[in-house]
């Protein structure tokens, strides 16, 4: 009977120390899933006011539109840059000037409005047309110094845009650097477009993403 009982606390004994180990994985399983919630939701608000700073800091930053976008650098000599291609990022509103995986210059852009007018992703190359200016009735408006990357005229690289008598459009040149506002082309400073348009070789590389 004596050891009946013993054998019976022992197993009861085994029994308590299983259920407080099973609690105890528990409450650990809980505990970390809060903390994993806790530290996602912790990264979000982080990610978010990131976000928000940028935002911010696009909205005021200031470009101005004749100029080059960049005041200390010069822009790269092709003959010294054989392989330079151009990488437009539509996130960023840049367009990047790059040999290999060194970016050697970096412009302001304007790109295509989402919907209909968005600038297409893909990888293109520098085309034939070019010229100095032109005006578009559609569109009603026209622009200095175009390159053709697609559809050989229809998307271009060229300066903000114009009005009918070839004044620039202030209003839309506000943009550059920090919102879409074309109607799918890649819209530069005046300086910046003047400069592909002298520049930029046939059959030059071109990433949109």
């Amino acid at each position: 009977m004596q050891v009946n009982k013993r054998l019976v606390k022992f197993i009861l004994g085994i029994m308590l120390v299983g259920l407080l180990g099973v609690f105890v994985e528990k409450n650990i399983q809980f505990f970390k899933q809060r903390d994993n919630k806790m530290t996602k939701q912790a990264s979000l608000k982080e990610s978010s006011q990131s976000a928000i700073k940028k935002n911010k800091r696009q909205q005021h930053l200031h470009v101005d539109w004749r100029k080059p976008s960049m005041k200390k650098t010069a822009y790269p000599s092709i003959a010294k840059h054989p392989n330079l291609w151009i990488h437009v990022s539509l996130r960023k509103q840049r367009v990047y000037l790059i040999d290999k995986d060194k970016c050697l210059y970096t412009m302001y852009a304007s790109t295509g409005k989402p919907g209909k007018t968005a600038t297409p992703k893909g990888v293109y190359h520098i085309q034939g047309e070019r010229g100095d200016y032109f005006y578009s009735q559609s569109e009603d408006e026209g622009a200095y110094y175009w390159v053709s990357w697609k559809n050989h005229g229809e998307f271009l690289f060229h300066s903000t845009p114009t009005d009918a008598e070839g004044k620039y459009l202030k209003s839309v040149a506000a943009d550059l650097g920090k919102r879409p506002s074309s109607h799918g082309c890649v819209h530069l400073t005046v300086a910046d477009a003047k400069w592909m348009y002298e520049n930029i070789p046939y059959g030059t590389k071109v990433v949109i993403d």
